[in-house]
């Protein structure tokens, strides 16, 4: 006991005196409005609640150890409402670890399931023990522990980049898999130091935003399995073990009590230069799974509040991987907007993708609501205020709301029929030429600009699917490494190998691969909306066919940058074309009127002021016209895409006066953005399956 209380001459007078001692400890009653562990004068807070609890016991543990060291009973005058709070002083902040326990009914029918012999994490834990070391195996029972985390990240003259959505070119990417390959050549592979050390990668490319897969602490061995001699793992992270707390296995070094510091340096260099940071959150569902999944948190506090429960105790599963979080529950909505206003607050996030996020929307009994009270909350918050909000606009249970997601007009969304329709364009099915110049427009169809601006989040890839390699090197998914019999993942995936499946020595293969992902590139960043796109596409990384790579901690996953030498003419492409979507506004939006009257956006399909379908099958024209509000100059952008096999003309609207047009790029060419062949300004030969992009210019 000497040693536990070694700081007890540290509890301080006045405000913060105990008020009596348990187990050996001095405690007063504790910040009941503060949830979670927080350090006070000579002491720390805990402070936990539960509606439906009968008591409350503290654990504390030594560092590393499953027995506790002392228990502390919260006594009934430490409860206000359904709030248990209590500070306990004299504790060495560095030694220990801490759980709760909680009584109560047992009562599965009811969704009660209180178990006093159960270790139970706290929901607010800004930091989980045993997970820092990636792939190490808790074992069967292993309860989880919390540590209390010391804030002394020093964000000085601190100002993130504001950027416009329709500014913002995102770069989505998993923080182990970016590194980890050993051709990343960085010191410290897999983690958030390594993602840094990428740092002038980026600014070469030249992307403004990253999104980040889940980094919230997740239990990445919790559904271990072995195929084929490989261990499979929770790769991707999508089983939030805890909310508050960032994933310590993506430290380059242990941070007892200091947890978030590289996550937070890794933050604020990005934003210093000019590149925001959107985390991709997973607040639909827990690691804690269904009936059969373990019990570590929320179950054992209020496990009929936190889930979806059907009228028998069961677990409604629209999320796919066993329970889902009731969100529009009061209580559950004040955890989920504490959670997002702390990520903003002190790690200073610039804004979050929410996986799932139809499920957001859902009632108790899972019926869709018209006005969801979380959406709304998130919505007008005022520390959320300024933070980008993008929804995966569907869920597991078939809810789709991709141009009807509730938005209050703050709401952006992952447009997931850009991705289908440009597809199945870009790859020469018939009938798509409409669907593609409605999403190269904007998807003024789904977001009318009166009612949604700045919604459309525009992608041919993600971390789930193809890779935008495989998109024109497979026809079919090649799943069998995840040991489901290749059963997983989508079958509807619109692509084409382009003459061979999978890796073949080709050349005039290869060559059509690479002209397919010009093709993709040139649309998705000559297109309204925000582009976004995988890591590893700018240079034809590949995950051999899996669509669903969820548990492969291997090659299939990890980015290979040796194929950015071996693709480094892809690379300089999406680079420079990069470079032309920041230096022509008229792409990203409406902008002034152009001087010469044409209309903000117009169609030449095949011929000038074609608006016509028929007979143009598989090609289209778009032209974005407005004025250039630095130099005064008209800013005239022409797209031309020609999806067939066969070769066609694109004939050029005639320019004003003293005006002429360029080629710009055209994807038929291996220099694709240095055009060789001739062009008299009047028009263009398209190749098949090609792009090519014009602007005018002074003559």
């Amino acid at each position: 006991m000497k040693d536990a209380l070694k700081n007890f001459s540290a509890v301080p007078e006045g405000p913060f005196s105990a008020t009596g001692e348990i187990a050996g400890y001095p405690v007063r009653p504790g910040l009941f409005l503060l949830n979670g562990a927080n350090v006070v004068p000579g002491g720390v807070s805990f402070t936990i609640h539960s509606v439906s609890a009968a008591s409350c016991e503290l654990c504390l543990f030594r560092r590393g150890e499953e027995e506790p060291f002392a228990v502390l009973p919260f006594p009934e005058h430490f409860r206000i409402g359904n709030t248990f709070s209590m500070i306990v002083f004299g504790l060495d902040i560095h030694e220990f670890e801490y759980a709760y326990r909680m009584d109560g009914p047992w009562d599965p029918a009811r969704g009660l399931l209180f178990d006093p012999t159960k270790y139970l994490l706290d929901p607010y834990a800004r930091a989980v023990t045993g997970q820092s070391v990636w792939g190490s195996s808790r074992h069967p029972g292993q309860a989880y522990h919390a540590r209390v985390v010391e804030d002394v990240f020093d964000w000085g003259d601190f100002s993130d980049p504001h950027l416009r959505f329709q500014d913002m070119i995102i770069y989505e990417t998993h923080v182990r898999g970016f590194t980890r390959h050993p051709s990343s050549g960085v010191s410290c592979p897999g983690t958030f130091e390594g993602l840094l050390e990428k740092l002038p990668y980026l600014l070469e490319l030249g992307v403004n935003a990253v999104e980040l897969m889940p980094v919230f602490e997740f239990d990445e061995v919790a559904d271990g399995r072995t195929v084929d001699g490989k261990q499979l793992l929770n790769y991707w992270g999508y089983n939030t073990v805890c909310f508050f707390a960032p994933n310590t296995s993506y430290t380059a070094a242990v941070e007892y009590n200091r947890e978030g510091t590289q996550l937070k340096k890794l933050i604020r260099t990005l934003n210093e230069h000019g590149i925001e940071v959107i985390l991709d959150v997973v607040v639909n569902h827990t690691a804690e799974g269904d009936h059969r999944g373990p019990f570590f948190s929320f179950k054992g506090l209020d496990n009929n509040i936190y889930y979806m429960l059907t009228p028998d105790g069961s677990y409604y599963n629209f999320s796919g991987v066993g329970n889902t979080l009731n969100c529009n529950h009061p209580m559950v909505r004040q955890f989920i907007l504490d959670c997002l206003r702390y990520w903003v607050v002190e790690y200073r996030v610039d804004g979050f993708r929410f996986d799932l996020a139809s499920i957001l929307g859902r009632d108790s009994d899972g019926s869709p609501l018209a006005e969801p009270p979380l959406l709304e909350s998130l919505a007008f918050d005022p520390i959320l205020g300024r933070v980008k909000l993008i929804a995966e606009a569907w869920d597991a249970g078939g809810l789709y709301q991709v141009g009807s997601f509730p938005s209050w007009n703050r709401w952006a969304e992952w447009n997931g029929k850009y991705r289908d329709d440009l597809r199945r364009f870009l790859k020469g099915d018939e009938g798509m030429a409409w669907a593609a110049v409605e999403r190269i427009c904007g998807s003024l169809d789904l977001y009318p600009p009166d009612k949604r601006q700045n919604a459309s989040v525009n992608f041919l890839t993600c971390h789930d699917g193809f890779t935008l390699y495989d998109l024109y090197a497979y026809n079919q998914k090649h799943n069998e490494a995840n040991g489901w019999n290749n059963t997983d993942g989508a079958n509807d995936n619109n692509s084409w190998n382009c003459g061979a499946e999978g890796e073949t020595d080709d050349p005039a293969v290869l060559s059509l691969r690479e002209r397919m992902a010009k093709n993709a590139f040139t649309v998705l960043l000559c297109s309204r909306g925000t582009p976004m796109f995988l890591a590893g596409d700018e240079f034809g990384n590949t995950q051999m066919g899996n669509n669903n790579p969820y548990c492969q901690d291997n090659e299939i996953s990890w980015m290979d940058w040796s194929r950015l030498e071996s693709h480094q003419q892809l690379f300089c492409f999406v680079k420079e074309l990069i470079a032309f979507r920041k230096a022509h506004p008229v792409v990203r939006g409406k902008t002034a009127p152009a001087g010469c009257g044409w209309p903000d956006v117009s169609l030449h399909n095949g011929v000038p002021w074609n608006k016509e379908i028929d007979g143009c099958t598989r090609q289209i024209g778009v032209l974005f016209a407005g004025r250039n509000q630095e130099d005064t100059q008209d800013d005239l952008v022409l797209l031309a895409i020609n999806a067939h096999w066969e070769a066609h003309w694109q004939q050029l609207p005639e320019l004003p006066a003293g005006m002429k047009w360029r080629l710009v790029l055209d994807t038929a060419q291996p220099d694709s953005f240095h055009p060789q062949r001739p062009f008299d300004g009047s028009g263009l030969q398209l190749e098949g399956r090609s792009a090519a992009v014009f602007t005018a210019e002074k003559v």
